[in-house]
């Protein structure tokens, strides 16, 4: 059993807010992530999406693709309407390497709107749950079947959110969905990241650390502020830079046979947060973890 360390861009620059770190280019993020001794990395905004052109760029820096979001839209498509968007990317990930997507439900989302407040979330129905969770089932046997398994990703500002979304989902929907493990959203929706670790451990098949700076969710909380205007503020850091006890969820993993990456996600203001220092710094702690929990690492 063995884990592997990737990052994702999102500590050079910004997704949902293009303007933060807009001016780097990717080639940066690559090189210091390389630096600070990460293997992979997940797409981001800036990264080719030809198999043919990103694939050299990687190599020259001797890393791996990881994953890559995927915005999915099934309260809204049918599956075959899905399965025909879906395409660019599965045949991206599968001919990279990659065998994990991470795929989140978007349809409503607010995480990406800076004046909506995040508990403005949409909801779903009973029977939007049932339809969904129907359709979500039948995309990720399509993408196993090709060579992708389907990590689904509950996001602060989506339909699934907490820890109660996270098990509803595992239960509507059959093994080929799998569950990315988000540390800092679960604990921002109130949610404890190792209950749910133990509970669905034989979903888990991507884990992303992102830590939570206490004081400054709570003073999220207590304004009631947007996704965006929590990022800004700094509610997010590296793994062991805040307040998640991340050695029982890493000792989980291990008794668990976890097998897959270890991805550091920490949205910041680049700014503020210098990206290098935070990428090593977060590099640095997962390899202490990983000791600490003796899960082996590999590249």
């Amino acid at each position: 059993m063995s884990v592997k360390l990737g990052i994702n861009p999102l500590t050079w620059t910004n997704d949902d807010l293009p303007e933060l770190g807009g001016e780097t280019p990717l080639e940066q993020c690559l090189s210091e992530g390389r630096q600070a001794g990460f293997s992979g990395f997940e797409l981001g905004h800036k990264f080719p999406r030809k198999p043919e052109v990103l694939g050299p760029i990687l190599k020259e820096h001797d890393l791996n693709l990881v994953s890559g979001w995927y915005s999915a839209e099934l309260l809204t498509r049918s599956v075959d309407e899905e399965i025909k968007a879906i395409q660019e990317h599965l045949i991206l990930l599968r001919e990279l390497g990659a065998a994990t997507m991470v795929f989140c439900e978007v349809t409503g989302c607010v995480h990406g709107q800076r004046n909506t407040p995040v508990s403005h979330s949409p909801r779903m129905s009973d029977q939007q749950w049932e339809e969904f969770t129907k359709r979500l089932t039948a995309v990720a046997d399509y993408t196993l079947e090709h060579g992708v398994k389907i990590a689904y990703h509950h996001h602060m500002g989506t339909v699934v959110e907490t820890e109660e979304d996270i098990d509803r989902l595992m239960a509507l929907t059959g093994d080929s969905v799998g569950l990315l493990l988000d540390t800092g959203h679960l604990t921002y929706a109130g949610g404890d990241p190792l209950a749910v670790q133990k509970r669905h451990s034989d979903r888990i098949n991507h884990v992303h650390c992102k830590d939570i700076r206490r004081s400054i969710l709570a003073d999220a909380r207590n304004r009631n502020l947007s996704f965006i205007d929590s990022v800004l503020n700094g509610v997010f850091t590296v793994p062991g830079d805040g307040c998640i006890d991340y050695l029982p969820i890493f000792k989980g993993l291990k008794t668990s046979g976890y097998e897959g990456w270890l991805v550091v996600e920490a949205e910041q203001d680049p700014a503020i947060a210098h990206p290098l220092t935070y990428a090593t710094m977060g590099h640095n702690n997962l390899v202490r973890l990983c000791e600490e929990a003796e899960l082996t690492i590999t590249r």
